[in-house]
């Protein structure tokens, strides 16, 4: 079974414009979640796809697979899906191209969801929460899980909303959803035609498209979570865990 791990790697952004072309720490935030995607064991290679030149240059300057996609793409899911219509795979790893800290046992992970559970057409991670305020901030997002593994529902809001607690109760009855997924790669290419959905279009949120049009997503459940990069201040941060990392190393 061949496994490709796919990093949609847009140029612009809205809160840090050009961050995946960062470079304080002498890689380019890119290529720090390349290198950590081509750790996993499970996976065969990795791609990078852009829609800029700026960043096809970067990774032919680091040694990375990279291909240019349309700038049209409204998610990095159908950007992907692009990327992989010509490739030999099975499975499509979707990794985003600014976790450059993301565990590679957690892509390890995610591919056997889909290996251990073949009537699966996708598969993501969930980790614990830290406190009742982060439940309740609708930029985290929460999923509610069934007994069988696969998602029930995906919102921002407080699911399940504990009447008796006015709201939150105990928080490690919640599960904050990790932005990773694992497709087979033919459900990729059918899902990115399928019609956006209602919850979808009320929640902003893609993955309950799957659901609506009844396709099943395994769930599984990690220790930690690998914070992405969203903000100068955040990168910022991760440029200073890296520099103390190499002084310890």
């Amino acid at each position: 079974m061949k496994v490709v791990v796919v990093i949609p790697a847009r140029y612009g952004s809205t809160r840090f414009g050009g961050k995946v072309l960062a470079r304080d720490t002498g890689h380019y935030l890119v290529e720090h979640t390349w290198a950590q995607a081509r750790k996993a064991k499970n996976v065969d290679s990795v791609l990078i796809a852009t829609d800029s030149n700026e960043v096809l240059e970067a990774c032919r300057e680091f040694g990375a697979s990279c291909v240019m996609t349309s700038e049209k793409h409204q998610s990095g899911t159908d950007r992907i899906a692009e990327a992989v219509e010509g490739l030999e795979a099975d499975i499509i790893v979707n990794v985003q191209a600014d976790e450059p800290e993301i565990d590679p046992e957690h892509i390890d992970f995610l591919v056997s969801l889909l290996t251990d559970h073949p009537d699966a057409s996708m598969a993501t991670l969930v980790t614990h929460f830290e406190s009742p305020r982060q439940v309740f901030d609708p930029n985290v997002v929460k999923c509610i899980i069934g007994r069988n593994g696969r998602a029930i529902y995906f919102s921002r809001s407080v699911i399940p909303y504990e009447r008796a607690a006015g709201g939150v109760g105990s928080v490690e009855q919640y599960h904050r959803h990790l932005g990773i997924y694992a497709f087979r790669r033919n459900f990729l290419l059918k899902y990115t035609t399928l019609p956006q959905t209602p919850l979808e279009l009320a929640e902003k949120l893609e993955q309950l498209r799957a659901i609506e049009h009844g396709y099943s997503i395994m769930v599984g459940k990690v220790a930690h979570s690998c914070e992405g990069i969203d903000t100068p201040e955040q990168y910022e941060a991760f440029v200073k865990r890296w520099k103390e990392r190499g002084k310890v190393q």
